[in-house]
């Protein structure tokens, strides 16, 4: 009896607990998707749960960044979605992450129970049940808002900033945009990190680098209905990918399954040809952007609304600018957000993915601020004398330049429709925005013409994705029949897909797809280039800066010329050793892989080996005096020229710097082993001796009777043989490799050096090499300028 008494004695203190807790007068209420109130007197949160085991998606941004794109910790940098529930354990709530990796699609509810249990799942926090009220629970929610759930101190840590951690004393909710609505609910909090800082980008973007404070956003979104259709992912689609796998599957099926992500989209009129949609997918853009800027970006973005209405959608694909009320971080928006650091850097497209399907919730394009300087800095550095008589005449730039952020609002926001990047798409006219885009500016009657440095609208290949990722097909249509239909044609129009680690340089294999080339062939190309170049390095003069900017400033802009033929080396030293080949499928009709022919290579070779010379790096004498001793208040940074004279310029660090840049690509040991193999198979291809004897009769074998252009060439010739000793010892070197290097280093000091001082140098560095291989590491060359993104844009995406 004293039992029962005291039993129902706790539920009426506990109802009454609830009931007056509630009451409380300082308590502000939000109802939506989870009730919860704020209580100002103590600074927290009460989340109110009612369903327990349902699950929705938990997502966290930061709202406010660092600032350094080094650190790479952005406004509105996305932290990762989660399927999350609320289980109940004894007095406590656990916030629970389900493992998605793994599943078992069947109506066989202990097969499903198995794989649950073989792998682990991830409690994110348990919270003390405050008090329940009939099934009603309610729980501190401030304690899970204040925790460093984006991994603030671990990234300051990992880039050597520092280590910091959480200080809870100057840490607070932040209640501006913590809001309810329906089907999600928005928290922030300000996070306080405090710690002694060690790197340099920390210390130039905080104003005490001791404490750094952050806002983190965090979402509660409720999970969309089971009406959405995941599609099967090709490789040749160009699709970005989501992948689990599914022990359901029967035993002559492949267990891993890929599905792509998309937007749902659906048409209002399934039977019509052209409809408009259910839902149309919209992007809004941060009204914090500036015109003439906003106006790029918007037109920029709209250009895939073309490849919509190509497949019978009309007006599917919006771009607004954003309320002013509405909070970017809201997953009801897909956002395109202007974004200021304190260096030029990456631009990138995420998307909160619902893990289950594939299915786009909010895609979230971040833009650099920076970037757009940069493409106006390479237009600058190319016309001939655009300040000689007025400084206004900025027009011409500015052009180039918004033609740049028009292509690349695009480029951004295909990430987050679910598009990877396509970067064969150069070698056919330009055919998608999902290519990295170098300016294509060509020589007119001896003019600069930038005209069509930009593409402008939506490619081929691009229609080509959207088709295969959104087209809708009548419930009759073999669907898998249909998707294949669409690449076969794209196939046929002489389309293809080559993405990002097929592009690479160091070592990269694929010769028909790189980062900022331009042209079918890469040596025609990088023969365009440096004729262009060569044409604007006369052109420069004074007149490519406005009257009164310091000498230093001119220096900065000369920068980006010097450099401009970097990415067009790069794509030209893959055809050296170089395959072509598809992402292909059996049955579907294309080319797998074959070796490039030896008449393409040589040709190449002879083209990539002009940018060893010394007449192509030399700056002329006439150029070098307009670059004194940086002026004050305008010193060096990182993209300026590195150099080893002290305050003045030095020319021969730069040929020195931009050799490097060839010779790193050029003789990566992965494309010297690809040469021997490829001659193994075929006597007639392009051997490594003969690339190493051209390289040394090149290098070594110029001679020149101006000290200046010798000097030069001297500081080719020491990377040469760097990068030779490098393959002779390299762990990535096949055992003939590192033979054919040793033979071409004895062959340098019997065939080219005579006894001279410059000579004997290199005589003692073989001699020191030979002594101590073990000793040997390339020595660094002043470092190159900051390249990308200039005149380009690196970009992210999450393949999940």
């Amino acid at each position: 009896m004293k039992k029962l008494a005291f039993l129902i004695c706790f539920i009426c203190c506990n109802l009454q607990s609830q009931s007056s807790f509630l009451d409380k007068k300082d308590l502000k209420a939000f109802e939506g998707y989870f009730n919860f109130y704020y209580e100002e007197s103590t600074d927290k949160i009460y989340l109110k749960v009612t369903k327990l085991n349902d699950q929705f998606l938990y997502v966290n941004f930061l709202a406010s960044g660092v600032g350094s794109n080094d650190i790479g910790l952005d406004r509105g940098q996305l932290g990762g979605e989660r399927i999350v529930y609320f289980k109940k354990a004894g007095n406590k709530l656990l916030l629970i992450q389900p493992n998605l990796k793994y599943r078992a699609n069947t109506d066989n509810a202990l097969e499903k129970k198995s794989i649950e249990q073989a792998f682990a799942t991830s409690v994110l926090y348990g919270f003390k049940i405050l008090s329940d009220k009939d099934g009603e629970y309610l729980i501190d929610f401030t304690p899970f808002l204040l925790e460093d759930s984006h991994g603030v101190a671990n990234r300051l840590k990992a880039k050597k900033e520092g280590t910091y951690k959480l200080d809870a004393s100057k840490s607070a909710l932040a209640l501006d945009r913590t809001k309810a609505f329906p089907q999600n609910v928005e928290f922030e909090a300000l996070l306080t990190f405090k710690g002694e800082p060690k790197g340099r980008n920390l210390r130039s973007v905080t104003p005490t680098s001791s404490l750094v404070s952050v806002v983190l956003h965090h979402s509660f979104v409720k999970l969309p209905d089971n009406k959405y259709k995941p599609r099967i992912f090709d490789p040749r689609s160009g699709a970005i990918s989501m992948s689990f796998l599914d022990y359901a599957t029967p035993i002559h099926e492949d267990i891993k399954k890929r599905i792509i992500v998309r937007h749902r989209l659906e048409k209002k009129h399934p039977n019509s040809e052209i409809s408009e949609a259910k839902e149309p997918i919209v992007y809004y853009l941060d009204p914090g952007t500036p015109e003439p800027v906003r106006s790029a970006l918007l037109e920029g973005a709209r250009w895939w609304n073309e490849a919509y209405e190509a497949i019978g959608f009309k007006d599917a694909f919006q771009v607004k600018m954003l309320p002013k009320d509405a909070d970017p971080m809201d997953c009801r928006y897909n956002v395109i957000q202007w974004v200021h650091r304190s260096t030029r850097g990456w631009s990138y497209g995420n998307s909160v993915v619902d893990p289950r399907t594939g299915e786009i919730i909010k895609g979230h394009v971040s833009l650099g601020s920076l970037r757009i300087r940069q493409d106006y800095m390479i237009a600058q550095a190319l016309m001939n004398k655009p300040f000689a008589e007025r400084n206004d005449n900025y027009k011409p730039m500015l052009d180039m330049a918004l033609a740049r952020i028009r292509q690349l609002s695009a480029h951004e926001v295909g990430h987050t429709i679910g598009f990877a990047h396509n970067f064969a798409a150069s070698t056919n006219n330009r055919a998608s925005v999902m290519d990295y885009p170098h300016p294509k500016i060509s020589l007119n009657n001896g003019n600069i013409d930038f005209e069509k440095a930009y593409a402008t609208g939506i490619g081929q290949w691009d229609k080509v994705t959207v088709a295969y990722s959104y087209s809708e097909f009548d419930e009759s249509a073999d669907e898998k029949l249909a998707l294949r239909t669409i690449l076969k044609k794209a196939q046929d129009d002489g389309l293809r897909f080559i993405t990002d680690s097929d592009a690479r340089a160091s070592g990269g294999a694929h010769a028909f797809a790189h980062l900022w080339d331009n042209g079918k062939t890469p040596d025609e190309e990088l023969n365009a280039v440096l004729e262009l170049r060569q044409q604007a390095i006369e052109n420069f003069s004074v007149d490519n800066i406005k009257a009164y900017e310091p000498y230093s400033v001119l220096e900065d802009v000369f920068v980006p010329l010097y450099f401009y033929h970097r990415f067009q080396v790069e794509a030209a030293t893959k055809i050296i050793g170089g395959l072509d080949y598809n992402y292909a499928v059996k049955g579907g009709g294309q080319l797998t892989s074959k070796t490039i022919d030896v008449a393409t290579q040589r040709r190449t070779l002879s083209v990539i080996l002009k940018t060893l010379n010394a007449e192509t790096l030399t700056i002329p004498k006439n150029t070098l005096s307009l670059f004194p001793p940086r002026a004050f208040g305008y010193g060096r940074t990182r993209e300026s020229f590195k150099g080893k004279t002290g305050v003045s310029f030095d020319p021969l660090s730069a040929a020195n710097t931009a050799s490097d840049m060839t010779l790193k690509y050029l003789l990566h040991p992965q494309r010297a082993n690809r040469l021997i193999l490829q001659k193994s198979l075929d006597e007639n291809q392009l051997s490594l001796e003969t690339v190493l004897n051209q390289l040394l009769k090149n290098a070594f074998g110029k001679i020149y009777e101006d000290s200046y252009l010798s000097e030069i060439q001297q500081q080719i010739n020491v990377n040469v043989l760097k990068y030779l000793m490098n393959l002779a010892v390299s762990d990535e070197s096949y055992f003939q490799t590192k033979a054919i290097a040793n033979k071409t280093i004895v062959d340098l000091s019997t065939k080219f050096l005579d006894l001279d001082a410059l000579n004997m140098q290199y005589r003692l560095m073989i001699k020191e090499f030979y002594e101590h291989p073990e000793k040997f590491k390339i020595e660094s060359s002043p470092q190159i300028p900051d390249g990308s993104p200039i005149g380009s844009g690196v970009c992210n995406y999450s393949e999940n």
